[in-house]
């Protein structure tokens, strides 16, 4: 501890001029054990300083730093914690406590010891010492400050230096003194015993000289005393004034410390005067609402601009008073909570007042546009809410004043605003429709048929009755020359192009208007009634969600602002409510046009394809993205429908028995059909619908052909395949429809295959015995007779070769081929101009036997000089002949 304590010394206290008198080793109570000191140190100046540092062993090496230190006037209570008992824990109480342990019950006690002497020493102000044993706090004898020397170091007291410091360092003199000594002794440090003998003999030499000094000198000695006695009695009267003069200096400190307290106190109450100004300050500024703002609130006229600019201003300074945050306290201030229920009542009369006026102004629009249906019921236009709009987008920031103030009554106008317009816009899109099913079905006695009647032309019936209608029978618009298959619910050649093009700008104008006006309505409800719309949110409304329900399907609690998806959905349930006719209406409308036409519904999907495309780019979980995408399920539907009724009126179809097919009426249809779906379906965005749509009837178109040429008994299976792929096949070609690729090939390459089939089957045998002959020589070389022997056969020697030729001459060949000429006429039909096309193919046929023959006589009957009795030429004069006579 003695090393511990010098380096302490040297290292951390001597340069900062600073002694240190006692030690203890600690760890804190409780804690990991980390040690330190606890150092009670002095100053080596005036005025004397004392204190108590921690020491902290550093850990980034061996050395020592000083972590903090306390003033020991700062220091309350010294806890031993234990008079009696050894127990090395104690407490030291400065601002606050400080839990200590020693390593040893002797350090603890001598460093409370120090700390009472120092006490006592130099400050002597009541340090209370708690369960410390008496034998400690032992009265040590006063030791003035004029019996130390001034250029030494000092101790606590006199009698104690020893024990207080064990170790004093050597002045600057005494070294010079001991360097001298030894330099005058050459051995002083070879032989330090020899040294130290030399140095004792020399003090006893100067301690006998001394005191023979001191009995020569007696009388000095009697007048040394005499005025050690004289200054002992100047002492003790210096005593006695310097005790008068601490009496008197500390009567002059208790008057300066009641000074103090009084200036402390006089600085306290101006710190809390200051204080309380400032929150009067801040209860004034920010809680005080002007007259013209009370005035406002509780007259302001809200019809008129400026009535309703000075409303929202003051709502929003009552707002801004209302919302202040009060500090701690505040509240329980009596001229505060009577401000607030001031603003209270301000606000509850405001709202209700601004909650009347709006349900008057909505009421009164309700009354103002159903003036103006009149000039829209002739003209296919929706009135326009712009004026309206913007008349109560005036109150936009009072009803967010509203909304964050009470909830109830915000909610009560958004109810009661539905509720009127969707009474309103119920009869201006009924009325809407209305026209647009007249300018449909045009006259009235056309309305009529369609099953509308009045003047408004309402639609009776129900959805179903118009799906009732049946498909009519092909017979009916059959003549006896072809057969015609009714495509609908009536036929597509009833209809002109113009009809649909009518139809087609009447659908469009009708989503056109529909369009703006749900975005409009949307857009303001989002401003004015002040609900977020622009965040698109997944998922759409179920046809279980209220939507005509007096409240919201989602409730929300009163009073409380909803989130941002609530929000939303908020906006689309109004629009449901105040738009819920649209979608009936336009499922009617629907209904109607497939009901006319039901190629209708191709131009139908298109544009409603369109507009919820266009629709969900905007938001996909809007109202109007929401319930054109219903609408679409709907178009979609008659579309399939349309597809499947085509299908199956295929699969019904009924040919004549006593006239030639030619070309089915399906498969004409199917051209119109996909003529009309290429011009419609350019660059639309549904191009995949159509492509199934083709996928599946020309299936049906491939397989009804077949059926109905395998049940054909007037015109041969092979002309009714030839003509009809052949038609498939142009179709194709020329309309370019890229998903058919392969199905026009596959026509192609049936109506080639039955093409041929077909002129083989029609050629049949035009030289039959000929034929025969030439059978059985191929059926004596295939037994294996070489082919020049087989004219020593009997069966096919040279003389049957030749009687067999003979009975083909020309003008026979030339007759059976008109007569093959006029049969192929009567099984073709004229649309399909395939009669040279089939001619020419024969022909070639013909000519290939021809050759065929000329080669087998060539090869078995070499040199014989049997020729036919016709040539090649001769056979392509006979068909041109017969072609041009016909």
């Amino acid at each position: 501890m003695t090393a511990i304590k010098h380096a302490l010394q040297r290292d951390i206290f001597t340069p900062n001029d600073e002694r240190l008198l006692s030690i203890v080793n600690v760890c804190k109570a409780g804690k990991k054990k980390k040690n330190c000191f606890l150092c009670a140190t002095v100053t080596t100046e005036r005025p004397v300083q004392v204190k108590v540092v921690k020491v902290k062993k550093s850990d980034k090496g061996d050395f020592y730093k000083r972590q903090i230190a306390w003033a020991l006037r700062d220091l309350a209570v010294v806890d031993a914690k234990d008079a009696i008992k050894e127990n090395p824990e104690f407490d030291l109480h400065f601002e606050k406590i400080y839990k200590w342990v020693a390593s040893s019950t002797a350090e603890k006690n001598a460093f409370i010891s120090c700390i009472w002497k120092l006490n006592q020493r130099y400050l002597r102000k009541k340090i209370d010492f708690v369960n410390v044993s008496s034998q400690l706090l032992e009265e040590l004898p006063k030791v003035t400050e004029e019996s130390v020397p001034s250029g030494e170091n000092q101790s606590v007291t006199g009698g104690d230096e020893e024990a207080v410091d064990e170790y004093q360092e050597l002045n600057a003199r005494e070294e010079q003194d001991i360097e001298i000594m030894m330099e005058g002794c050459e051995y002083a440090i070879s032989n330090a015993e020899a040294f130290a003998e030399r140095l004792s003999r020399e003090l006893q030499v100067l301690d006998g000289a001394n005191i023979q000094s001191i009995m020569a000198s007696e009388k000095q000695v009697n007048i040394l005393m005499k005025l050690l006695d004289e200054a002992l009695k100047e002492v003790d009267q210096i005593e006695l004034k310097l005790s008068s003069y601490e009496e008197m200096l500390q009567s002059v400190k208790e008057q300066m410390d009641q000074i103090s307290e009084s200036n402390h106190l006089i600085h306290l109450s101006n710190t809390n005067n200051v204080k309380l100004l400032s929150e009067i300050e801040f209860l004034v500024n920010h809680m005080d609402l002007a007259k013209g703002h009370i005035k406002a609130l509780q007259e302001g006229d809200l019809s008129s601009s400026r009535g309703i600019e000075a409303c929202t201003n003051a709502a929003d300074a009552l707002l801004q008073c209302m919302n202040v945050a009060l500090r701690p306290g505040h509240d329980m201030l009596l001229a505060v909570e009577q401000q607030q229920q001031r603003f209270s009542d301000l606000r509850e009369n405001f709202a209700r007042r601004l909650a009347s006026h709006l349900n008057n102004v909505f009421v009164q629009q309700g009354h103002d546009q159903s003036s103006t249906l009149a000039q829209h019921s002739v003209e296919l236009t929706l009135p326009n809410h712009h004026p309206f709009h913007r008349d109560l987008l005036r109150y936009a920031k009072l009803m967010e004043w509203l909304k964050s103030t009470d909830y109830r009554k915000y909610e009560g106008l958004t109810k009661n605003y539905m509720d009127y317009l969707s009474r309103l816009y119920e009869r201006e899109i009924k009325d809407f429709f209305e026209v647009a099913k007249i300018k449909m079905t045009g006259t009235t006695k056309e309305s009529k048929k369609f099953g509308l009647h009045g003047s408004s032309g309402k639609l009776t019936g129900s959805t179903s009755s118009l799906n009732k209608l049946s498909v009519q029978s092909s017979g009916n618009r059959r003549s006896q020359s072809s057969s015609l298959l009714d495509m609908g619910n009536m036929s597509a050649s009833d209809l002109d192009v113009a009809d649909r093009t009518k139809f087609d700008k009447i659908f469009e104008q009708v989503l056109s208007e529909l369009e703006p006006l749900c975005l409009a309505e949307q857009d303001f409800i989002s401003k004015f009634f002040k609900l977020q719309q622009h965040q698109s949110m997944p998922g759409t409304v179920t046809e279980g969600e209220d939507t005509d329900g007096g409240t919201l399907s989602r409730q929300h609690n009163a009073g409380t602002p909803l989130p941002v998806s609530s929000e939303k959905d908020m906006i689309r349930q109004m629009m449901i409510k105040i738009f819920r006719c649209i979608e009936p209406e336009l499922n009617n409308l629907i209904a109607l046009g497939d009901k006319i036409d039901s190629f209708n519904s191709l131009y139908m999907l298109v544009k409603m394809s369109h507009h919820v495309w266009t629709a969900q780019n905007v938001d996909p979980a809007s109202f109007l993205s929401t319930t054109l995408g219903n609408v679409l399920v709907t178009v979609k539907r008659n579309f399939d429908k349309c597809i499947s009724n085509q299908i199956r009126q295929m699969e019904e179809v009924k040919i004549s028995k006593k006239s030639k097919v030619g070309i089915l009426p399906f498969v004409a249809e199917f051209e119109e059909f996909a003529g009309l779906a290429e011009s419609i379906f350019k660059n639309a965005e549904r191009r995949g619908d159509l492509d199934k749509a083709y996928t599946k009837l020309i299936r049906g178109v491939f397989v009804n052909v077949e059926k109905v040429a395998n049940e054909s008994q007037k015109t041969p299976r092979d002309v009714v395949m030839m003509e009809n792929f052949h038609h498939i096949f142009a179709t194709l070609s020329r309309l370019k429809i890229s998903c058919l690729e392969a199905e026009k090939k596959e026509a192609k390459q049936k109506y080639t295959d039955h093409l041929q089939s077909y002129v083989i089957y029609s050629l049949g045998q035009p030289l039959e015995k000929l034929n025969h002959f030439f059978e059985g020589v191929e059926a004596r070389v295939a037994q294996g007779i070489r082919e020049e022997e087989v004219s020593y056969q009997l069966a096919f020697n040279k003389q049957e070769l030749r009687k067999v030729i003979k009975e083909y001459p020309g003008k026979e060949v030339k007759k059976g081929l008109d007569n093959l000429y006029k049969k192929v006429d009567k099984h073709l039909c004229e649309e399909e101009n395939l009669l040279q096309v089939v001619w020419h193919s024969m022909q070639d046929e013909f000519i290939r036997q021809y050759k065929h023959f000329e080669g087998l006589i060539a090869r078995c009957y070499p040199g014989s000089g049997v020729t036919m009795e016709f040539t090649i030429q001769d056979i392509l004069d006979y068909c041109s002949s017969i072609a041009q006579s016909h």
